[in-house]
């Protein structure tokens, strides 16, 4: 389901690997392996995401190519 959010910028509700529920603002750069490939706007950083520790996912509508 998530595939579809590539190239899109979307938020995310995550639990992370301290077990803390985190929300982030991430443009999805690819997904492989079990794991989402983002650039993470709040920390302006690359970062990986484990897929089953996604707890929601909100399109952001702001560009004009459709996601979701």
């Amino acid at each position: 389901m998530i595939e579809k959010y590539v190239g899109c910028i979307i938020e995310i509700i995550y639990l992370d690997t301290h077990n803390k529920i985190t929300y982030r603002r991430v443009k999805v750069r690819s997904i492989r392996n079990g794991k989402v490939t983002a650039f993470c706007l709040n920390r302006k950083a690359p970062r990986s995401f484990i897929i089953n520790n996604i707890l929601a996912i909100v399109p952001v509508h702001l560009e004009v190519r459709s996601c979701g």
